[in-house]
């Protein structure tokens, strides 16, 4: 008898907005938090779906998340800009500032925006399909100025955040979205491993002593392990220059380095996002076909094994989105323990499970 609970998309990101209103949030804003949380359940970003949904309700009863506002511009010029989000949830902003970039993208070819000082972002994968419906291409960078958990490769000290990096570009069938950690893993999956008893599948943590390790245990240790930047023990010094890339297009872009972030700030990410029309280059479509054609490419390397052929950027996702779209959106006992919390918390019960095997 399988734990899994299963419920419609509408019933769940109606209900988590009611619960963010009771804490504060503006309809409008509390509507764009539930929609991403629940878009990353649907993707199968299960890490940065409704499982945080706690935080951020509590984020929001501190003070810590603005209820409601409206992030301010501190520099422009015709196809680049500074926004200071004012601790607002990332949840409602960066949807802003993807639209944003793609007005300037129509404009100027290209459109970047920097947003600082945004409270939780999620997944970023969930704000890249904004984009290319518009037949744009764009690409994203987040960094925490407060956070410093991931290490530099050679060390066992941390000096990054987990940094995620995402792409979404437009093809003649489904579009490509990829969205990665530049460390080997990100906290939340070592949290979600540790809550479940098992180990890692890799070592992505480094002791106090300098050991690679696949214990979750050891990152709520005193002292605990940190995160090892993306290529591990064998190859980190890639993953390290790639964190390095991320803070300097973010942290020193911004001019709100780890120097200038506030105790306040707690998890307040600076995102980067950069938007480009193809159009401004190339008729039409013609973008679209040169991607599809490097999408069969892929699709047509000889598999190691044939049973697991290779795998385009997002296929996964998309087709977890599908089936859940059809069935309901899938949450594990260990989820719904969450989301029970958030329902007494908020007083608002959970919707009637639609199917429980």
């Amino acid at each position: 008898m399988s734990e899994e609970k299963k419920l419609s998309v509408q019933a769940m990101t109606d209900w988590a907005s009611r619960c963010l209103e009771k804490q504060g949030a503006t309809q409008d804003v509390a509507q764009a938090m539930a929609k991403h949380l629940v878009a990353g359940d649907l993707l199968g970003f299960r890490t940065h779906g409704l499982l945080r949904l706690r935080y951020n309700l509590q984020a929001l009863q501190s003070g810590q998340t603005k209820p409601s506002g409206r992030a301010e511009v501190l520099q422009q010029r015709a196809a680049i800009e500074l926004w200071d989000a004012d601790l607002l949830s990332g949840l409602y902003i960066v949807p802003q500032a993807v639209a944003r970039a793609i007005e300037m993208a129509r404009e100027c070819g290209t459109g970047t925006v920097i947003v600082r000082r945004t409270q939780h972002v999620a997944a970023l994968a969930v704000y890249l399909e904004q984009a290319v419906a518009a037949g744009m291409l764009i690409q994203m960078m987040c960094s925490t100025p407060a956070q410093e958990v991931v290490a530099p490769y050679g060390a066992k000290s941390a000096c990054f955040s987990p940094n995620p990096f995402a792409i979404g570009a437009p093809t003649q069938t489904d579009p490509i979205l990829l969205d990665m950690s530049l460390s080997m893993t990100a906290a939340g999956k070592v949290r979600t491993a540790l809550a479940e008893q098992r180990q890692l599948p890799y070592a992505a943590l480094i002791t106090p002593a300098g050991d690679y390790s696949c214990d979750p245990a050891t990152f709520v240790a005193d002292p605990p392990s940190v995160l090892a930047s993306l290529g591990g023990k064998e190859l980190g010094y890639k993953g390290t220059g790639l964190n390095l890339f991320s803070e300097l297009w973010t942290l020193a872009l911004s001019d709100y380095g780890r120097q200038d972030a506030l105790e306040a700030d707690a998890d307040a990410n600076t995102v980067w996002l950069q938007v480009v029309d193809p159009t401004a280059l190339a008729p039409a479509g013609a973008f679209e076909q040169q991607a599809s054609a490097l999408v069969a490419a892929l699709q047509n390397a000889d598999p190691i094994d044939p049973q697991h052929p290779v795998r385009v950027p997002g296929a996964g996702a998309l087709a977890t989105r599908r089936r859940q779209v059809e069935h309901g959106l899938e949450y594990s006992a260990a989820t719904w323990r969450q989301l029970l919390w958030c329902a007494e918390f908020c007083d608002e019960p959970l919707p009637t499970v639609a199917t429980a095997q």
